[in-house]
């Protein structure tokens, strides 16, 4: 399969170009199409992913789906893993659209606190807070005539999903103290790695909206589900980093590919391009090692390490086991034992006789959850099963955040 320069706006041809694989070896076409930033340190924060390669054969058949329903004007909903290369692939739809000359505008939900949130979306006239010294368009009117990507929809507060399905079925923004509505020409891509119709289920994502975003659904597979991509990735990134660190020409070992293909990945693409990273700056004798790769536990089958640390199911824990069952059913034994941990965390703390400061509980726990995913607010926010403004809630009130 091959992807042609001429199917790219000028604007995306600026900011991402298209490599072909190196698989042959007499250095002819290996059929491997691919898609990434030129520069990526001069691209947005929110890119997660700098690459995203069609080789593996599911890969081949979604930019059979992209092809398809990119010249359409309906609205798209891109799902996947955090490292997947949502965003490159939002681009890669704008740029095979008939918009593709037009603004290519890039947002993140989660970034905005919810106060902020309405006037960054949709803009406020002079004077409709205090500091509002003159009137701002919102990202809507910005992105008028070409692509507004809304990254991370799911962390959207319920009352600003109201307005954004008013926006989506009028048509047209409010600003923030404004009485007059602004016609707009915006085809929307929303892109978020939590399971929405498990949020809508839970309350916390609108059922209506939901279906007014999922016109065309984009499942982006990780990685560990596509393996005929992983070496294509890896070989771009070598490439693109061997350039960068001024090394000459790196192989990668045997034992290194043999690695790369059985681990994983439960960070994506974004994962591998840092473990690539790492290997070309600590490799010996221009060849990438198995070991050069730092890739933990790669060689120990699961059943392995499953059965190198058993884990024993308690009878009974004052209780516990009978509202773990009753509140998990047949979620499995990870969730059963997890609801145990916890009811005998609570009865210790409640028969301690100590004061319980609920606020004081959730706090900590927040807090650890932070630090025990290296500060990162998307893997916290996930872990915790809330969305990342909640999270960034709890952080504020600890002073952790700004």
């Amino acid at each position: 399969m091959e992807l042609l320069a001429h199917n790219f706006s000028s604007d995306f041809a600026r900011s991402a170009h298209l490599a072909r694989g190196a698989g042959a070896a007499d250095g002819s076409d290996g059929g491997e199409a691919l898609v990434a930033f030129r520069d990526p340190q001069q691209m947005s924060l929110l890119v997660r992913a700098t690459a995203f390669v069609f080789a593996d054969p599911r890969s081949r058949q979604l930019h059979e789906l992209i092809e398809r329903i990119a010249p359409s004007e309906a609205t798209v909903l891109i799902t996947g893993e955090t490292g997947t290369g949502k965003e490159l692939i939002a681009r890669h739809v704008h740029g095979l659209s008939g918009r593709a000359e037009q603004t290519f505008v890039a947002i993140n939900c989660g970034a905005f606190s919810e106060t902020l949130v309405e006037s960054e979306l949709f803009g406020y006239e002079k004077g409709a807070f205090t500091g509002a010294q003159q009137g701002k368009p919102g990202w809507f009117e910005t992105a008028s005539g070409g692509t507004l990507f809304l990254d991370e929809i799911g962390d959207l507060p319920l009352a600003m999903q109201v307005k954004l399905l008013r926006v989506l079925q009028e048509r047209e923004v409010v600003r923030l103290g404004a009485r007059r509505a602004i016609p707009i020409d915006v085809r929307l891509i929303a892109a978020t790695n939590v399971d929405l119709a498990e949020a809508v289920r839970a309350g916390r994502f609108r059922e209506d909206l939901y279906y007014r975003l999922q016109v065309i659904g984009l499942p982006l597979r990780p990685l560990r589900e596509r393996p005929g991509d992983i070496m294509p990735l890896t070989r771009h990134f070598m490439a693109i980093y061997a350039q960068r660190l001024h090394l000459g020409e790196v192989e990668l070992g045997a034992d290194a590919q043999q690695a790369l293909l059985a681990y994983p990945w439960p960070g994506n693409i974004r994962e591998l391009e840092n473990v690539i990273h790492r290997a070309l700056l600590v490799c010996r004798s221009g060849e990438v090692r198995a070991d050069d790769l730092s890739l933990s536990g790669w060689h120990r089958p699961l059943a392995a390490v499953a059965a190198a640390a058993p884990v024993p199911v308690p009878d009974a824990w004052a209780g516990g086991a009978d509202i773990a069952y009753a509140a998990h059913g047949a979620a499995g034994q990870d969730d059963l034992l997890a609801a145990g941990r916890f009811a005998r965390a609570w009865q210790a703390l409640l028969d301690s006789g100590e004061a319980v400061a609920f606020e004081a509980l959730q706090q900590e726990l927040v807090c650890a959850a932070w630090e025990r995913n290296e500060r990162n607010q998307v893997r916290t926010a996930k872990h915790l099963n809330i969305s990342r403004n909640i999270l960034r809630t709890f952080l504020k009130k600890a002073g952790a955040i700004d």
